[in-house]
């Protein structure tokens, strides 16, 4: 039983994961900072208010209708996004262009592929019955 599980655990996509996870989760703490602490206090100087919770409040029978929290979720995903964006990926796809084109990788560049004979010979049946006259 024990030795099932220790050869579940050993496994290398269970290891992988759990240190994707622990990555993630303190990469997580680099962007939550950077969001928090850099872009929305730019926002808040730009428009006058960290975040639009008490913007738009609609009461209506008793119950507030708050299209403001709505705007606030919007505007913290557009930032966290531009931030992964051009603080991971973009660096990183040009460090990957960089690399191929140092070791003469062409990614653009396709290798026509042999054309499986049957394939050919299909395509020629198919033609010659399209050139019959009825």
């Amino acid at each position: 039983m024990l030795t099932g599980f220790k050869n579940f655990i050993m496994k290398g996509n269970v290891v992988d994961l759990a240190v994707a996870v622990v990555i993630g989760t303190a990469f997580g703490a680099v962007v939550t900072a950077l969001v928090n602490k850099v872009l929305m206090p730019f926002v808040a100087a730009v428009v006058g208010s960290p975040n639009f919770d008490s913007f738009a409040k609609v009461e209506l029978n008793g119950n507030a209708i708050e299209f403001g929290v709505l705007l606030t979720a919007i505007v913290n995903f557009l930032l966290i996004s531009a931030a992964i964006y051009f603080v991971v990926v973009l660096p990183m796809n040009m460090m990957i262009e960089r690399r191929n084109r140092r070791l003469g990788i062409n990614k653009d560049v396709k290798e026509d592929a042999a054309e499986d004979p049957q394939v050919a010979l299909l395509t020629e049946i198919r033609d010659a019955l399209k050139e019959r006259t009825p």
